[in-house]
């Protein structure tokens, strides 16, 4: 099959051994993102199957009618970015390893180092050092410091095990449901969503981004921080309501913030107020790019595709589309 992978910005795909995996495709990788989305159909005009890179690329219906050759579109993990009724209007199936064993360590690990970044003020302490004037201002330390944890969730549990390892204490919010699997789990539920924001040095959002919660971090929630509390974003920007992370800052509560996501990205515009911003601490959407976590999700995915070029499809999130393909067939079916 002509198979495309969609914004592998740094190139690093084709470098893991995950990818003898699609050694039996026609495999074009593409690293930038094009400037709209007729250019990048365009690209994909002979593509038979589409693996996309997590969430960067939405998948739209009138993207979808303009490839005509398109029979499958893989990923893995959650896929609020694509139109499913439309993939299975036109006949595509649509795959996405929705159930992969274990938490997105990496997103983790970095996390927590955006934590100890803003506890000790290391971007402002390497300039310092750079420019050479030394030291700088004091840090804070973590042992004693309460953590909020905005979500209950494997990413969340396990920054949990870094905070605690470090002296922290732990406190959660999360869906009705979420809450009550962290009480059946013995967890501290902070007693209200108004005390949740109020009470932590800092806190960290680990959640989905669905139609149902974007958006809803508000400004009244972020207000609620303290003036040295510190926000950090490594799950999904449009969670918070648009634009109230800057108003909240500019208004000094919370009293900074560390984010890795961003509404719009990639973020290519070095004038940006969110890349500036001095209350901020920037990374680039890292917090899944390390070479074992890419290896390992895109293992997963490229197994979505072998299994359709073996007629045994996997983890389906529309089947209706590929019994369409062939109802002569009947393939073992393994839904998500």
């Amino acid at each position: 099959m002509k198979v495309h992978i969609l914004d592998d910005y740094f190139d690093t795909l084709k470098t893991l051994p995950s990818f003898a995996m699609l050694e039996d495709h026609d495999v074009t990788v593409w690293t930038d993102k094009p400037e709209n989305e007729t250019v990048l159909a365009e690209r994909l005009a002979e593509a038979e199957a589409l693996i996309l890179f997590r969430d960067r690329t939405e998948i739209t219906e009138s993207l979808v009618e303009k490839l005509p050759k398109l029979r499958l579109v893989a990923m893995r993990g959650a896929h609020p970015h694509v139109d499913v009724a439309a993939l299975s209007r036109r006949g595509i199936l649509f795959c996405s390893n929705l159930h992969a064993e274990g938490a997105n360590l990496a997103a983790a690990e970095l996390t927590f180092a955006l934590i100890l970044a803003a506890a000790r003020d290391l971007p402002q302490q390497i300039a310092s050092a750079r420019a050479g004037a030394w030291q700088c201002g004091i840090g804070r330390s973590l042992n004693g410091r309460t953590l909020g944890i905005y979500g209950y969730g494997r990413i969340g549990n396990a920054l949990a095990n870094y905070a605690r390892a470090f002296g922290m204490r732990v406190v959660w919010w999360a869906s009705k449901a979420g809450r009550e699997r962290a009480r059946v789990e013995q967890e501290t539920v902070a007693q209200s969503r108004e005390a949740f924001f109020a009470e932590p040095d800092f806190i960290s959002v680990h959640k989905r981004l669905t139609p149902e919660t974007r958006g809803e971090i508000t400004l009244d929630d972020l207000g609620r921080m303290r003036p040295d509390a510190v926000f950090v974003n490594t799950s999904r920007a449009k969670l918070v309501a648009p634009g109230a992370l800057l108003q909240a800052l500019d208004s000094g509560r919370p009293g900074r913030a560390a984010l890795d996501v961003y509404e719009n990205e990639p973020v290519t515009d070095p004038a940006d107020p969110v890349i500036t911003h001095p209350k901020i601490i920037p990374t680039p959407h890292i917090g899944f790019i390390t070479q074992d976590e890419l290896d390992q999700q895109f293992s997963d995915i490229y197994a979505i595709v072998k299994a359709y070029a073996e007629g045994v499809p996997i983890h389906m999130i529309n089947p209706e589309a590929w019994r369409s393909l062939s109802t002569s067939r009947a393939p073992e079916v393994h839904e998500a």
